[in-house]
């Protein structure tokens, strides 16, 4: 009996240590805990009237321009074939393409051109996804000729995301169904190309039968495992069911989520929602996620794994099914975030800091309430100090999923909150 409370004290122990060694403790005081003098200083990233102020505007402006330089200067060295948007020279676009949206200024598009080029000359045929494959160049391509005007070059990369399709919908393909490699990756890059250049880019045919073929694989293994009715729809990758946004079950149910997927109401009711329901009830006490359905370890807060990714196919769930369960359960995500989200791993939207602020400003859409504009703030402020605090240094430490081109995009959406979006994720 002793023997056995020492071993748990150990593991509740160790686990309390692992925590602080995967985060940093947040030295920033909440909105709320802040006395008068605090709330009015020049220092404060929101002025009184709840706006970003303009000091907090300059610095990060300020910041953006340094670390593009350093950026530019790190990417002499990067991998030449890596042609993706997680790591690779699509990514780079896709920055500049935001920095474009934010700036108006051509030579940012001009930029975002140049490096989608070169992605292109790069494809290779093993995957589809956005931010794997060669949907992401593809689609990022024919949004950046439609903004230059270049009609025929658009249309060209859009013939090819389209050809794409066989293998996604083809019966005997072994492709999964989760966001960076599978099925829910390539409709993003579907529903990416809509949004950026309008509703008649993709028919609705394409997206309504890449959404069933990801409807039917999640039924098919619901039923092989006998969760028909806890989890309708259940998804799998290499063996293990994920839960977060990047393998797991709230990126694939994000993207099913998603207003311009068109799935049907009744779909909706019976099959998403209890499927949702059904990771809502996976919850650790402390109000983070497990990283697979099999994992009880409460140990990662990132956008890939844990409460950051759950976050948004909370929020999804609650613009579509209107339940306040969902939009409480968010904010509980944002608590853990809060505590546990300033990551040792670095500064990268994958698993770091600035994918982690995204949440707050996804939040801050959510309900309007300013301390989660404020939190986006201070995490933001965190990644101005950046490379300063010790953090791991990524293998591939200037691209968007995992380094400075990620923490650059946040800082620019940051200063532009209404308007802000999860790089290759939000829609």
């Amino acid at each position: 009996m002793g023997e056995n409370m020492s071993k748990r004290l150990k593991l509740v122990t160790g686990s309390e240590s692992e925590m602080e060694e995967r985060s940093f403790i947040n030295p920033f005081p909440d909105r709320e805990h802040r006395d008068a003098a605090e709330h009015s200083g020049a220092n404060e990233p929101l002025d009184a009237g709840g706006k970003i102020s303009d000091a907090f505007q300059k610095k990060v402006q300020s910041k953006i321009k340094d670390l593009l330089q350093q950026m530019e200067e790190g990417l002499k060295t990067a991998d030449p074939h890596d042609f993706s948007t997680y790591t690779g020279w699509t990514g780079i676009a896709l920055l500049y393409l935001q920095l474009y949206r934010v700036t108006q200024e051509a030579s940012h598009l001009q930029r975002a051109l140049d490096y989608v080029k070169r992605a292109l000359r790069n494809l290779n045929g093993r995957r589809v996804t956005f931010l794997c494959g060669d949907g992401g160049p593809l689609a990022v391509g024919a949004v950046v000729h439609h903004h230059l005007k270049n009609q025929t070059e658009s249309q060209e990369c859009l013939t090819k995301l389209l050809q794409l399709q066989r293998s996604v919908l083809s019966p005997d393909s072994d492709i999964p169904d989760e966001l960076l490699y599978g099925r829910a990756g390539y409709l993003y890059a579907l529903l990416y190309v809509s949004k950026e250049i309008g509703p008649d880019a993709v028919d609705e045919t394409t997206i309504a039968k890449v959404v069933t073929a990801i409807l039917e694989s999640g039924k098919n293994l619901s039923k092989e495992e006998k969760k028909e009715e806890r989890c309708p729809l259940l998804y799998e990758w290499h063996k293990k069911q994920y839960v977060g946004a990047a393998h797991g079950l709230a990126g694939i149910y994000y993207m099913l989520l998603q207003p311009s997927a068109k799935v049907s109401q009744d779909t909706l009711n019976e099959l998403l929602r209890p499927s949702v329901d059904y990771v809502r009830h996976k919850k650790f006490r402390s109000g983070n996620y497990p990283s697979s359905l099999s994992n009880e370890t409460d140990r990662l807060v990132h956008w890939c794994h844990g409460a950051p990714g759950v976050l948004h196919m909370l929020i999804m769930a609650h613009k579509v099914f209107r339940d306040e369960k969902y939009l409480r359960d968010a904010a509980e995500c944002g608590e853990v975030i809060w505590q546990r989200g300033l990551l040792r791993k670095g500064y990268g939207l994958c698993h770091g800091t600035a994918g982690n602020g995204y949440a707050f400003l996804s939040l801050y859409h959510a309900t309007q309430d300013k301390k989660y504009l404020y939190r986006a703030c201070k995490f933001a402020e965190w990644c101005l100090d950046y490379g300063t605090h010790g953090c791991r240094i990524p293998d591939r430490p200037y691209s968007l999923f995992e380094g400075m081109a990620g923490a650059i995009h946040y800082l620019s959406d940051v200063i532009q909150p209404e308007g802000s979006c999860f790089p290759a994720f939000e829609l």
